[in-house]
């Protein structure tokens, strides 16, 4: 069997023929007026070129074009079509439906969201409402984080986040933190995994322009509250990996680290594309107390000019006994991503413990 009959379904396909005729039939059901024909003649044209994102934004075009209504009666046709479909990520489409006609009707359009997003997420559409009326909608967005519905809480953050992947910055945001410092002060401790998931990444896009604000922050919070101490881990982990020392000190790692590295090496010493490295030394305690560490690793991969960019991956944080030692590993494939391309020559691998260098290696990527 080839690498393409084995291959994982494009993410596009979500939003398939098949998804279309189910989107078309729970239409019917909750609106037997509904024009399904008409739909998805619109829907399916041009849709194999189509990404999933313009995918999604298709079907609300394609509901809005053979919907008779206005928009508030539009939209409780739509309320009642959210519960019966089978995908939360095919729900999205009914908040881009939301950004895309009801501009006019803020307070009506907002509790759309707020309903749309127990389904799936309004996170993309809810951007549009603060784009065009920022202070409004932080003001609604903050009652929000009160809210029993973890969904909706989630909304509340990560739909204010700066840099949002898949959307448009929030430029007001990115340039002024403090907008959002309420929301996320009334998440800082929440009980949900899914909420603290969005408040460290929220706070961790702050971190990219202000990270001494991120850092002023995290310093006033409870850090003694497990949730709390969670979201301040995950919201620096990219000061962590740059080994800033505040963001270190404050998950309990900013001490130099008092330990040797034994046996540094990547095997194999020389690769082609496709095929895996791997990473192997030993962390051994120079001390008789407990130490907290930060165990990193960076790759400085050669670019097409000759030169190097480094990257930091995440190895382990861990809490190492006096005079201890603990062998480490890690295997990594060496493949082309859409974000990173690799070119032949020698690539450095480096061993970061709390920030600094203490052991390094090196392989080489050869051409096929």
């Amino acid at each position: 069997m080839s690498t393409t009959d084995t291959a994982a379904p494009a993410l596009k396909e979500i939003f398939n023929a098949e998804r279309l005729q189910h989107i078309a039939s729970e239409m019917s059901a909750v609106y037997p007026a509904f024009k399904a024909k008409a739909f998805l003649k619109h829907a399916n044209q041009g849709l194999a070129e189509l990404s999933v994102m313009q995918r999604m934004a298709r079907v609300s075009e394609s509901l809005h074009a053979v919907l008779p209504l206005d928009y508030e009666d539009s939209l409780e046709v739509l309320r009642e079509l959210a519960p019966r479909l089978n995908s939360g990520f095919v729900s999205m489409c009914l908040p881009h439906y939301v950004a895309s006609y009801g501009g006019h009707a803020f307070d009506t359009s907002m509790q759309a969201l707020k309903y749309f997003t127990t389904f799936g997420s309004s996170e993309f559409a809810i951007r549009h409402f603060l784009r065009s009326d920022l202070e409004r909608s932080l003001e609604l967005m903050r009652d929000w984080t009160q809210d029993q519905n973890h969904h909706i809480r989630r909304l509340a953050s990560e739909g204010t986040r700066p840099r949002l992947p898949w959307s448009f910055r929030l430029e007001a945001v990115q340039a002024n933190p403090q907008l959002t410092a309420g929301i996320l002060d009334r998440l800082k401790a929440d009980e949900s995994l899914y909420v603290r998931k969005s408040v460290a990444n929220h706070l961790n896009d702050v971190t990219k322009e202000h990270p001494e604000w991120v850092l002023d922050t995290i310093e006033s919070w409870p850090l003694e509250n497990k949730h709390t101490a969670w979201i301040a881990k995950h919201a620096l982990r990219t000061l962590i990996k740059q080994g800033d020392l505040r963001a270190l000190t404050v998950i309990g790692a900013g001490a130099k680290a008092e330990v040797e590295l034994l046996d540094v090496r990547v095997e194999p010493a020389v690769v082609r594309l496709g095929e895996a490295i791997t990473l192997s030394f030993t962390v051994k305690s120079t001390v008789a107390h407990e130490q907290r560490l930060v165990i990193d690793y960076a790759i400085d991969y050669v670019k097409a000019n000759g030169g190097v960019s480094g990257k930091v991956f995440k190895l382990k944080t861990m809490e190492l006994a006096g005079f201890g030692e603990v062998g480490m590993g890690r295997r990594q494939v060496i493949r082309d991503f859409t974000t990173r391309k690799h070119f032949v020559g020698r690539h450095g691998v480096r061993v970061l413990v709390n920030g600094e260098v203490l052991g390094s290696a090196a392989f080489e990527i050869v051409a096929d």
